[in-house]
């Protein structure tokens, strides 16, 4: 108290004196009483001191107040006072204010307690941060010698341009004319050659490193997996992977999404069973594709090679690896593609196969666009045997044709005892080379037989099947399967080609005898399975890229050999200038004899009946149907006595005939001419 009162006293030195003995007395008596209850609380609570000091810890004045209270009040009471007049004096004393001392107090208090928060959790951020550090080191150590042993994938060489063909390099020698020769096969000139600057390689080093995240994402997904080979390709890098023991080929294929999404890519395809391994693929498209050009696969020894006629430049394989097939062996093909994803392309790829590898002798062809702008540019060109047909009515007739050379070539063959179209003009030519032609057997009696020569391939090329089915009906169905069962032993092969993949098109009877089939990018799971009766085509990348089904063969992925415009009307100019088309006019004027079911029918078919208004029973047929109002193929038999067949031809050349209209869901068919006149 003393020295606070010098302190006081020092701070204060230069204010006026306070002026009042009021207010002298009052700063004198709290001092007193701050006196008194300092010295009675020590005097009370604190024991005597053994230095041999005098009086008690209070003094004298501790020892004098202290008991005097003790005995008066109790000890408890004697405290209470005394604590409560030491508070009042240094209150009244020093001018101290309890509700800022508290508010200082926890102020203050407010701050340590948060300095001590942060301290505690800077603490605990570095004890953290240490034992992650030690973890990381752990782990990284660990990662060092599972790497040490882990076997490292084999990284298969990168096919960066395929073997030139003989052809190719006997065509770089400069041509002596400007006109082509009759019979001469298109050169290679006429196509765009390979782009000389190509996508940037991998490096061994990015495919091992990438074959190391992709084993880390898959075990994100608790699919232990090793990488054990990579095939770096043109346009997708197929990566080998060997699923731990339990862990099944299913449960890659359903994180096909999640894999692509935490890998970055656009899509990715999983391969469950590659043929020959245990492995499982993982085709995973590259950040810059290569574009693969026509003029590569043409000049190729896969292609030259190729000794059929009817060999067709795919493309190449996720390898690099051109791809030529035989459209003999399919023996025929279905294509289907959303729009944008390559069919026009292909179907052009396809066609400039067969022009550079046969001539008109061997292969022909009759091309149905319903577009009327694909094909378009191969009119006149020696290889069609009829206009590109546009008239959907004309494409039935062509089909009808097809069938009756398919017939014909088959009795033909039965005449010379030949299994194949091959093995009759193999007889032809050996027959013209022995000199002793052979003539013809299907000869009329009285008619001069005429020498029988070798005859050629037949492709039928429909650009859209969709659209061709809606305009002329089902009964293009029937046609179709009809050839497709039929026509491979007379060399007669279908090309189908389809934007519009749906069951109502692409029909299982279609489907059952097509088995060869091209799948371009879909829109849905459905519709890849609609096509190749499994998934996949869904997760193509577009523009050519395609999956390949051959009979006896796996589902192969091929990048499809892009041919642009400009080089399609090149090879077509030329064409049309080495000959001049020879067109069969039988083609396409619907004089074939053929039914809509696809049989042939005669004038003596059907219990001796003739065919349509040439019958002679037709006007007594016409007379029962328009006086008795009902177009009854049975009510014409019962009353005519005739077959059947030859009924419903009655009542079909009526229909034609505009007599009667067409059949109705119900099964009738109303009577469109007036009655005849009585007479």
């Amino acid at each position: 108290m003393i020295g606070f009162s010098g302190w006081r006293i020092y701070l204060h030195r230069n204010d006026p004196a306070p002026e009042g003995w009021k207010q002298r007395l009052l700063m004198s008596g709290s001092f007193i009483a701050a006196i008194i209850g300092a010295c009675g609380l020590a005097g009370l609570h604190f024991a005597q001191s053994k230095t041999g000091m005098p009086f008690a810890s209070g003094g004298w004045l501790g020892n004098a107040v202290g008991l005097g209270l003790a005995l008066t009040f109790s000890f408890v009471g004697a405290t209470l006072f005394l604590l409560a007049l030491f508070l009042s004096g240094v209150t009244i004393y020093t001018g101290l204010s309890w509700l800022k001392l508290m508010d200082s107090v926890g102020h203050w208090s407010f701050i340590l307690a948060k300095r001590l928060y942060l301290f505690a959790n800077t603490l605990i951020d570095r004890l953290i941060g240490m034992r992650a550090r030690r973890e990381r080191r752990e782990v990284v150590e660990e990662d060092k010698k599972v790497l040490e042993k882990h076997t490292p994938p084999r990284i298969e060489p990168i096919i960066t341009k395929a073997l030139p063909s003989k052809r190719a390099e006997k065509e770089k020698q400069v041509p002596l004319f400007d006109l082509p020769a009759p019979g001469e096969l298109p050169p290679l000139s006429l196509l765009d050659p390979a782009e000389k600057d190509k996508a940037p390689q991998f490096s061994k080093q990015s495919l091992e490193s990438m074959a190391r995240l992709l084993e880390k994402k898959l075990l994100d997904f608790d699919i232990e997996a090793q990488v054990v080979a990579v095939h770096p390709g043109p346009v997708i890098t197929l990566f080998e992977i060997e699923p731990a023991p339990g862990i099944k080929a299913s449960q890659i294929t359903n994180l096909q999404r999640d894999l692509a999404r935490s890998l970055s890519v656009v899509s990715l395809r999983v391969v469950e069973n590659i043929p020959g391994k245990t492995s499982v693929g993982l085709e995973i498209p590259n950040e810059a594709r290569e574009t693969v050009r026509l003029s590569e696969v043409l000049s190729s020894q896969a292609y030259e090679e190729s000794v059929s006629p009817l060999s067709l430049a795919l493309g190449k394989d996720i390898s690099g690896h051109p791809i030529v097939v035989d459209l003999a062996k399919m023996p025929h093909l279905l294509i289907a593609g959303t729009t944008g994803s390559g069919k026009s392309v292909c179907i052009n790829s396809l066609v400039l196969s067969l022009v550079y590898k046969s001539t008109p002798e061997h292969v022909r062809m009759i091309m149905i666009d319903p577009k009327m702008l694909e094909l378009a540019v191969y009119q006149g060109i020696p290889h069609l045997l009829a206009p590109v047909v546009t008239d959907m009515k004309q494409a039935a007739n062509a089909f009808k044709w097809a069938i009756v050379e398919m017939e014909r070539r088959y009795r033909l063959m039965a005449a010379l005892g030949v299994r194949n179209l091959a093995g009759y003009n193999r007889k032809i030519k050996d027959a013209q080379e022995a000199g002793k032609p052979i003539l013809n057997p299907l000869a009329q009696p009285g008619e001069e037989a005429t020498e029988l020569h070798a005859l050629p391939l037949i492709v039928i090329l429909v650009d859209e099947l969709a659209d061709m089915m809606m305009v002329v009906g089902k009964k293009v169905e029937e046609l179709i399967t009809r050839l497709a069962q039929k026509a491979r032993a007379a060399g007669l092969h279908l090309i189908l080609a389809t934007q519009r993949p749906s069951v109502d098109v692409i029909t299982g009877l279609i489907k059952a005898n097509i088995p060869s089939r091209i799948a371009f990018q879909m829109s849905s799971r459905v519709d890849s399975r609609t096509v190749l009766d499994q998934m996949g085509a869904e997760q193509l990348l577009g523009q050519g890229d395609m999956l390949f089904l051959s009979p006896g063969q796996p589902l192969q992925r091929v990048h499809g050999a892009f041919v642009a415009d400009h080089e399609v009307h090149k090879v077509a100019a030329f064409l049309k200038k080495s000959a001049e088309p020879v067109y069969d006019e039988q083609i396409l004027n619907g004089d074939t004899g053929v039914n809509d079911q696809g049989f042939l029918q005669s004038p003596g078919e059907g219990e001796g009946g003739g065919n349509g208004e040439a019958d002679p029973l037709y006007d007594e047929a016409l007379k029962i149907v328009t006086e008795t109002r009902r177009a009854s193929i049975s009510g014409v038999q019962r009353r005519l006595r005739i077959g059947y067949n030859r009924a419903a031809r009655l009542i079909e050349e009526m229909e034609r005939a505009g007599v009667v209209g067409p059949l109705q869901p119900n099964g009738s068919r109303e009577v469109i001419a007036p009655p005849p006149p009585r007479m």
